[in-house]
């Protein structure tokens, strides 16, 4: 890291990770309401204070529209920075919040930030690829009600804290840890069913999250020590979020009032 890892780790044990999503998951959201307050939804309970698809969509909400009818194949990293209400990004956060060190506990700062921002690429790829090619056949036909057809517009920090539980799921097989194991398992079914009951839910998001991560946790071996440029490469996986954030809005902007 060319003399930086000291100065990186100082910033906490999470790389500093939990108040960066915390804080850029809350601008960005902020932001969303704002670019169209005319079209701020607040029917249902989940759906208090949601963006507009169209603010949602400016910003990086990922799917099979924008990554296969617009090649906007950057959402794949954006779309877990955006929310769609305020019980939508409570939830995400407070869930962020434990995962994150954890993980980072257990893998280290820069290779917790590479688990979740590749679980957030094969999360949305996944409900992306579903939604495209699946509605042809049984699965996605007769269980897209459940949340398994995929979605033509996803969103939400659900799909990477997904790939920190794979990770974390993976750390307790690697380890023999019955504790973490019991824990991880009852979050995944817990999850799982809320997905399952609740409308809107994308599942096959987070079931593309929890492969990524479970995955990438492999390749990675937490009983490894963590390297510098497992740093470096979670600074550029940082950064590209960022551009993904800004390719997003504009590319977006000219072609915006020919969407909606």
């Amino acid at each position: 890291m060319f003399g930086f890892a000291a100065a990186i780790r100082a910033l906490g044990r999470d790389f500093g990770f939990v108040k960066l999503v915390i804080g850029g998951s809350i601008a960005l959201y902020i932001a969303t309401l704002l670019i169209d307050p005319e079209g701020i939804q607040s029917g249902g309970l989940f759906s208090f204070m949601s963006p507009s698809t169209k603010a949602l969509f400016l910003f990086g909400a990922s799917g099979q529209i924008p990554v296969f009818e617009l090649g906007r194949w950057w959402t794949l990293l954006s779309a877990g920075w955006l929310h769609g209400g305020i019980l939508h990004i409570l939830f995400n956060m407070s869930v962020v919040r434990s995962f994150a060190p954890a993980t980072a506990e257990l893998y280290g700062p820069g290779r917790m930030v590479i688990i979740y921002t590749i679980s957030s690429i094969t999360g949305f790829l996944f409900s992306s690829v579903v939604y495209e090619f699946l509605p042809w056949i049984p699965l996605g036909r007769v269980f897209g009600f459940l949340g398994l057809g995929g979605a033509p517009l996803t969103l939400g920090a659900s799909a990477p804290i997904f790939g920190l539980l794979g990770a974390l799921l993976y750390y307790s097989k690697r380890t023999g840890s019955r504790v973490i194991r019991e824990q991880m398992v009852g979050y995944a079914i817990g999850f799982a069913l809320f997905g399952l009951v609740m409308p809107g839910i994308d599942n096959q998001a987070h079931l593309g999250g929890f492969v990524g991560g479970y995955v990438t946790a492999r390749f990675l071996d937490p009983l490894a020590p963590e390297r510098g440029d497992h740093l470096l490469i979670a600074v550029i996986c940082l950064a590209a979020t960022a551009l993904s954030i800004v390719a997003s809005v504009v590319s977006g902007l000219p072609v915006l009032p020919y969407l909606f």
